[in-house]
This record gives C-alpha cells, sequence and structure tokens, in this order.
C-alpha cells in the first residue's frame, strides 16, 4: 500500500462517528495466509516470471552449433583513441575496451530478448528474501578464474570491497551503497544484506563484476592499493585473456581453452572467435579507411553523414562489405547537449528554453538516419504520453509548486523546424524574448549581456574532433543571431574525462544508457541531489530536484509494472519539461557494416548493442560475442560437454 493511500485511510478510521454504531456479533480475526518460503532459483525477473526454465539449454539469440576459431577484428568502439592502464574500476586513466565483454565475468548476466531478467553465471542460483532485505548467490561449482583456481565467495567479497572502497571510482560507491553488508557464508555462498530493498538493488549485485582476490597480492600476503593496481592484468573468470597490448594503441584477446562457462546455458553459442583484436584509430574518417583496408571487420556506426556518404563504394556495391540497419527493440536513452546548471547563467529556466528554441534539428538530419528525441526513454513504453494518468499525477501533485507547470500537461515535443518555411525565425523570437524576460540585453556590441555587463558565451566541449560539427556550426550561427557567442573546445580524450569529473564545461552531449528496463539506480546517480556534488558522478548537469528524488525512489520500490511506468513517465516529464538539456537524437536502428565472412544466428535478440562503448552499456554486444567466422571449423564439435557435478 502506498503511504499517501494509507495516510488517506487512516484520516477516514480516525474521524469522528457521526452516526450511531449497532453492535454486531463478534467476528474471527482474520489470518493472513502465510508467504511462500524464499526458495532457490536460476534466473530473476523484475516483472514477472523468467521466459527460459532452469534446464534451458541456451538463449534463442546465439546458435549452439557455431564453429569455434578465426580472428575478429575491430575498432575502438568510443572516443578513447588510447589505453594507459588495465583496471577500469578507478578513477584514473583510460582501460582498454573489451575488457569486460571478453574477460569479466558478473554473478548474473541479463537475457537479451525479455525485459530486465537475469540468468545465473558465475553464481549457479540466488535466493532472495521476501522483502528484498537481502540476496544470496551461490557459486557454480565449475567457475573457474584464468589460473585455474577456482572462484569463491572470499573473491566475490574481495571484489565487492575493492568496488566499494575509497580507492574505486565514486560511481561504484553510489551504485552499491544500498548494500548494509556482505556475508560470506562458506566457500560457494554470499549474501548481501540490503538497506536498499529494492528489485533495482538485486540487479545491481547480479551485474557485479568479480575478480580474483589475489589480483593485487604482493609477496608479503597483503594487497596493493587498490588505484595502484595499473598495469597488472586482471585476473578474471570470463572466456577470454590478453594476449598482449601494444602501446596503448591495441589489445589483443585469446581464447582460454579451459574457459570453465564454455556450454553453461547462458554461454552456450557465445564467444566463437579464437583471438579479438583492438586497434585505436583517431578520428572516424581514419576509422572508415582501415575498415575499407580490411584492418577490422565490423563498424558500428554513429554518424549519418558517414553512413550515407562513406559506407558505400566497390566493396559494399559487389557485397565484400555488408551494410545493415538492424531493427532493435532497446530503449534508447536521452541523447542531449546536457547543461552544466551549475553555471549562473543556465539557472534561469527561460534561459535553458531559450537555448533548445534556438537548435535546428530538422535542418542538419538530412539523411533522416536519426529521430529527434523527445524524452528520456525513446523507443519505449516508458516515454511519457498525453497527459499525466492518474498514477503519474500521485507522484507528481506533492510537488506541483516547485515544477515548472508543462510538466502536468501534455508529454513533452521538441520544437521544430520544418513544419513551415517561418519556423526557425518564429523559435528565435520566441527565443529573443525568453532572454530578454531573464534579464539578458543586447549591447552595442551585438553581444547578449546581464545587468552586470558580462556576455553571454558558451564553451562546448567535445573530446578530439567532433563527428557533429556540422549541427554544431548551425547551432552556433543560430546562437549568434540572438547575441550569444557559441565555441567548440576540442580536447584529447584523458582532458576531457577529467574535465567531465570535475564538472568544469558549459555544454557537452552525452547519450544515457541504452536499456530493456530503465535502472532507476542509473537515475539516481545520473539525476539524484546526492550525486550532484560528488565529482566522478554521472550528475553531470548538477540536477537538484525533490521531486526527482522522490520519483526515482518510486522507480525503484515499484512492485507492478504499471507502477513503474508511471514512475518512468513521471521522471520523463519533470527532466524534460525542466531543459536541463537540449535534446538531440536517437535511432531505433544499429547500422552496421561488416566483411561477409560471418555466420550469424537466424534468431536476433530484441535489446543488443554492436558493440559496448566505454564497457559500460548493460546491452548485448550481440555481433561480437554470437556471430562466427564461416568456415573455420565443423559446427556442433568445438567443446565437449561439461559434466554439471563439482570438480
Amino acid at each position: 500500500m502506498g503511504a499517501w493511500l494509507a495516510a488517506a485511510l487512516w484520516g477516514l478510521l480516525a474521524a469522528p462517528a457521526t452516526a450511531t454504531v449497532m453492535p454486531t456479533a463478534p467476528v474471527a480475526p482474520r489470518v493472513a495466509a502465510p508467504a511462500a518460503a524464499p526458495a532457490w532459483a536460476h534466473a530473476y525477473a523484475a516483472f514477472g516470471a523468467p521466459k527460459y526454465p532452469k534446464d534451458f539449454d541456451h538463449f534463442e539469440y546465439a546458435e549452439p552449433a557455431a564453429p569455434k576459431g578465426g580472428l575478429l577484428a575491430l575498432r575502438n568502439p568510443d572516443r578513447r583513441s588510447s589505453f594507459d592502464k588495465f583496471n577500469y574500476f578507478t578513477l584514473q586513466g583510460n582501460p582498454p575496451a573489451g575488457m569486460s565483454i571478453f574477460m569479466l565475468e558478473t554473478l548474473t548476466v541479463l537475457s537479451a530478448d525479455e525485459p530486465r531478467t537475469m540468468y545465473g553465471l558465475l553464481a549457479q542460483e540466488m535466493l532472495i528474501a521476501a522483502d528484498k532485505s537481502s540476496i544470496t548467490f551461490r557459486l557454480n561449482p565449475l567457475a573457474r578464474f584464468s589460473n585455474g583456481d577456482a572462484v569463491t565467495a572470499a573473491d566475490v567479497k574481495y571484489s565487492f570491497d575493492s568496488l566499494t572502497g575509497k580507492y574505486a571510482a565514486p560511481a561504484y560507491t553510489s551504485t552499491f551503497a544500498g548494500v548494509r553488508q556482505a556475508l560470506v557464508l562458506d566457500a560457494r555462498s554470499i549474501r548481501f544484506d540490503l538497506s536498499e530493498k529494492s528489485s533495482d538493488m538485486l540487479f545491481k549485485l547480479g551485474a557485479l563484476p568479480v575478480f580474483s582476490n589475489k589480483w593485487g597480492l604482493k609477496a608479503d600476503g597483503t594487497h596493493e592499493r587498490f588505484d595502484k593496481i595499473v598495469t597488472e592484468y586482471p585476473l578474471t573468470s570470463g572466456p577470454y585473456t590478453i594476449a598482449s597490448a601494444d602501446s596503448g594503441r591495441r589489445i589483443e584477446f585469446k581464447r582460454n581453452p579451459g574457459y570453465w562457462a564454455i556450454n553453461l546455458p547462458a554461454r552456450r553459442g557465445f564467444f566463437n572467435f579464437d583471438r579479438v583484436v583492438y586497434r585505436y584509430y583517431q578520428d572516424e574518417d581514419i576509422a572508415t579507411e582501415a575498415l575499407k583496408a580490411g584492418e577490422f571487420d565490423i563498424a558500428r556506426v554513429y554518424g549519418a553523414r558517414v553512413w550515407m556518404r562513406q559506407h558505400v563504394g566497390p566493396k559494399w556495391k559487389d557485397g565484400r562489405i555488408a551494410k545493415q540497419a538492424f531493427p532493435s527493440g532497446t530503449g534508447q536513452g536521452l541523447q542531449s547537449y546536457q547543461l552544466n546548471l551549475r553555471r549562473p547563467m543556465f539557472q534561469d529556466i527561460r534561459v535553458r528554453e531559450a537555448l533548445v528554441l534556438s537548435y535546428d534539428f530538422e535542418t542538419t538530419n538530412r539523411y533522416r538516419l536519426f529521430k529527434r528525441a523527445n524524452s528520456m526513454f525513446n523507443n519505449s513504453t516508458f516515454a511519457a504520453q498525453g497527459p499525466p494518468s492518474a498514477g503519474e499525477l500521485r507522484l507528481l501533485e506533492p510537488y506541483r509548486s516547485a515544477l515548472p507547470p508543462k510538466v502536468f500537461g501534455a508529454a513533452y515535443v521538441a520544437p521544430r523546424t520544418d513544419t513551415d518555411a517561418g519556423a526557425l525565425r518564429r523559435n528565435l523570437l520566441a527565443a529573443r524574448s525568453l532572454l530578454q524576460a531573464a534579464g539578458w540585453r543586447l549591447s552595442a556590441d551585438g553581444m547578449l549581456r546581464n545587468a552586470k555587463g558580462e556576455a553571454f558565451a558558451i564553451e562546448y566541449l567535445a573530446p578530439g574532433d567532433s563527428s557533429n560539427q556540422e549541427r554544431l556550426n548551425a547551432w552556433a550561427q543560430n546562437l549568434a543571431k540572438l547575441g550569444i557567442r557559441f565555441t567548440v573546445r576540442n580536447v584529447d580524450y584523458a582532458l576531457y574525462d577529467r574535465r567531465l569529473q570535475e564538472f568544469d564545461f558549459d555544454v557537452v552531449t552525452i547519450a544515457e544508457g541504452a536499456f530493456s528496463l530503465p535502472s532507476a539506480a542509473d537515475y539516481l546517480t545520473g539525476y539524484g541531489s546526492k550525486s550532484a556534488d560528488e565529482k566522478g558522478n554521472n550528475n553531470l548537469r548538477g540536477v537538484k530536484s525533490a521531486a526527482v528524488d522522490h520519483v526515482v525512489d518510486a522507480m525503484s520500490r515499484a512492485t507492478t509494472m504499471d507502477d513503474f511506468r508511471d514512475a518512468c513517465r513521471a521522471l520523463d516529464r519533470i527532466v524534460m519539461w525542466s531543459y536541463w538539456q537540449v535534446p538531440e537524437l536517437y535511432s531505433d536502428h544499429e547500422p552496421i557494416s561488416y566483411w561477409n565472412k560471418f555466420g550469424i544466428p537466424a534468431v536476433r535478440p530484441k535489446f543488443f548493442t554492436a558493440d559496448m562503448a566505454a564497457d559500460v552499456d548493460p546491452q548485448l554486444p550481440w555481433p561480437i560475442t554470437t556471430w562466427w567466422i564461416k568456415g573455420v571449423g565443423a559446427p556442433g564439435t568445438a567443446v565437449a560437454p561439461i559434466a554439471r557435478t563439482a570438480p
């Protein structure tokens, strides 16, 4: 029962009687049926029941008879142009791509064809308290690190303690803040007691990456300080180990022939390449030429111009390179120009709305590869629709006085410029009126200035060369018409990352994570008031809103899909109508070019991506984990079945 309803009922029950109450015969007290005792389970779904039974053979989107062998060559999946460490749980430095995909394993793994359901990986089964006050994982007796050591509960606790300690990146501390304690019960069992009793917390623990407690172990039996473990390769349980790493520009993974989970249902048909190599390229143009030359095999394309004008030519025409936009049901988080609310010029909502009005998306989206983002939850049912529902209003009403009035009206739709020839001009005139109302006036030099005489100047921070330069140039021209100076500062990725951690920027483009089911934990770190002042956290905009905190909490505590959807849509309305960002774009496809040498599973998952940018995307990187090279081996003869008994 919700607190608001409980309070309302208590008010009715406590009201003074206004009529005579007739005596009635005594009624035997109703005794609630005892709750079913928690049972060990192979899987857990946020809502409803898991799709796959305990004895399932494999995920449908993998081919269990796929042959093993060959080399998969890849490019850097994000803007990191180099790497300088192998511990990507710490704040400083850049880790290599691919480690979390090919080396690090978690207690559970998410299914890619049902909303947020986790199945055992390192954990053979899990026991969840009825009130979600704890979760116990029992490890698979077959689980092994690459050195042959069994994965134990002590290793899990070491991993948890390391990630929640003061030397790990602050985001991990925030992620696991709802854990009260971790208790090793025996060699294979560990229980996490929770102060945050929510499904979201259960999934966060299921996604706990596990590494050996021998990682960073010194000769005297003590551990190196966690942030000092930099160049030592992590000791992990995944299907690959590091074969070589060259000058921070190339890393090669090789298959571990003794990989313990090769025939586990959650892994059958996965990881079909003997070797995986990532090469790092400085920019998109160089990478495109490298693809044409055969230096790597698969490219997820992020730029419409690159997709339409550069991923063409003889090799595409004759079929040597295939080009396909794979439809995806993955929810797309908000990609936007995030405004740093810590800057005084962005603290007035009228100024922020004016910046949204000045952005001309339609003109620059000439290739129509992308769609305009009007929500935090694009390509999903969690995006706000029409006016607020009764469930949404129950969450929003207590904060009506602190929220923009538009939150209580129609769902947000970004202003357009393609409705007629005068649309952009009207938008700019409306923006000018808003700026004037906020106290900004044009001066004799053509600059917009406030009452103190300070010019309105915005610096856009970009890593390396910006792939959206055309859109930025168009936006700068529109802002100039309003008297705002807009400049772009390109910096290397290391400096870019450091400035984000320090919240030292005016405007930056951020694409929030993809999802099958939105994670309240992500929005807690991205929008929660507590994280606004914690450097290194994801609340880059500096949002501090009691309404947001309340709605995110409602997301984490929802017990039905309807309640969860209402909380998501309420959050969507607050964020979009507060104009904390200038919304940009999203795609409901994965545009991929690939050398035409791969076998592809017959079933495509609903929720997937091509690769994991920054190794933090929870979606399945389907092509690189389940495809195989045609003709490298005999189907079904790759690995003998593993006996399901303790060694």
